[in-house]
């Protein structure tokens, strides 16, 4: 009976490490696709605003659209501890994300906030573009100058 009962713990413990690991895999994941989706919508709209691509209302506006609907998303879930450049290879988030969590989180927020400047500025024209998408670069290189691996 008590040889039962240990391999049924030890069984238990087992598979609850797993599931924290598969947690864990699963919200990396999910965060380098938001920052990929980001990538590719920030592309479309800093190619209307070097003047590599036309403006066109409706294109301007989806890629601000899914900027701002990828700004909403609840960004605790995502960064468990034990995620980090420390602990992984397949990341580029630094230890110093879950140092200042409140800093980091700040961060996202000032991203939403140009996220909704450029929403705005996708429905003006190409000529509003342009600002806007330095105010959305700003708020990128502020989180990745303290929060992002360099690709050094």
């Amino acid at each position: 009976m008590k040889k039962t009962l240990a391999l049924l713990t030890a069984a238990a413990a087992l598979a609850g490490t797993t599931a924290i690991a598969q947690q864990a895999d699963m919200a990396v994941k999910a965060r380098q696709g938001q920052f990929n989706t980001l990538a590719l919508n920030l592309g479309i709209l800093g190619d209307i605003a070097r003047g590599n691509a036309e403006y066109d209302e409706a294109t301007a506006t989806d890629a601000a659209d899914s900027i701002v609907a990828i700004s909403m998303v609840h960004q605790p879930i995502l960064w468990p501890e034990g995620t980090s450049t420390e602990d992984r290879d397949d990341t580029r988030a630094l230890p110093a994300i879950w140092e200042d969590q409140d800093d980091f989180f700040a961060k996202w927020e000032a991203l939403a906030e140009a996220a909704e400047g450029m929403q705005t500025a996708a429905a003006e024209g190409a000529e509003a573009i342009g600002p806007a998408m330095r105010a959305l670069g700003g708020a990128c290189g502020d989180c990745h100058d303290s929060y992002r691996q360099s690709d050094d």
